[in-house]
């Protein structure tokens, strides 16, 4: 394989963009549905289905824009710190309308808003590690200056997500990179951004991601 390339930044925020499109294109398009449906059809039961509809969908578009704020954008000024009980909501939102549950053990304190973005971009990756549901357990430990980040996946045919097995570490020069693989090639930038060290891996039938300072070490 060849060696590790950067992808442009111009390039990255396109992919970027794409990904948080085809995230709200969805309940988007859903909500549009049912507007077509409250605004064609006389029947009771078909409008208050559309409203359901609605509001459901509309409650999930909210909820993955918020979460993308944190995750991929700039929120906060440079070197701003965010409390890690919002990163919590933003997860828990997003979550509700997914297959798997999340367990959260983090200090109630603020932290670095890079720490937050690295974060939240695992729980991603948790979450694609267990497609067909499970539990995505993130804990948050140490030093909160120095923090050890970690993210555990537990479910039926959990396994390390191949986009993240190969991007993760950068990008080989021979691989391409598309909206998908885009999101953990992201992840991994973060981490080296602020020193840290990332892996994933299995560990026994669990999917485990983490990041640490290498003086701080590692640990399941």
């Amino acid at each position: 394989m060849s060696e590790a390339t950067e992808v442009s930044a111009l390039e990255l925020a396109a992919l970027m963009c794409s990904r948080v499109c085809h995230d709200v294109i969805s309940p988007v398009g859903a909500i549009t549905n049912g507007l077509e449906v409250l605004a064609d059809d006389d029947d009771p039961e078909m409008k208050a289905h559309a409203m359901e509809l609605i509001t459901k969908s509309a409650a999930q578009a909210s909820a993955k824009l918020q979460f993308a704020r944190l995750c991929f954008g700039a929120a906060g000024s440079a070197g701003a710190e965010l409390d890690l009980q919002d990163a919590k909501a933003v997860a828990e939102g997003l979550m509700a309308g997914e297959k798997a549950s999340l367990a959260w053990d983090a200090p109630a304190a603020t932290i670095g808003k890079d720490y937050v973005k690295l974060l939240l971009n695992m729980v991603l990756i948790g979450m694609a590690a267990i497609p067909r549901g499970g539990e995505v357990a993130v804990t948050v430990e140490g030093d909160l200056a120095k923090p050890v980040l970690r993210v555990r996946s537990t479910g039926q045919a959990a396994r390390v997500p191949e986009e993240t097995d190969k991007f993760l570490g950068g990008r080989a020069a021979d691989r391409f990179l598309d909206a998908r693989a885009a999101q953990p090639y992201f992840t991994g930038l973060v981490a080296r951004s602020l020193g840290l060290t990332i892996n994933a891996r299995m560990d026994a039938d669990a999917f485990v991601i983490e990041a640490y300072f290498a003086d701080a070490g590692a640990g399941v």
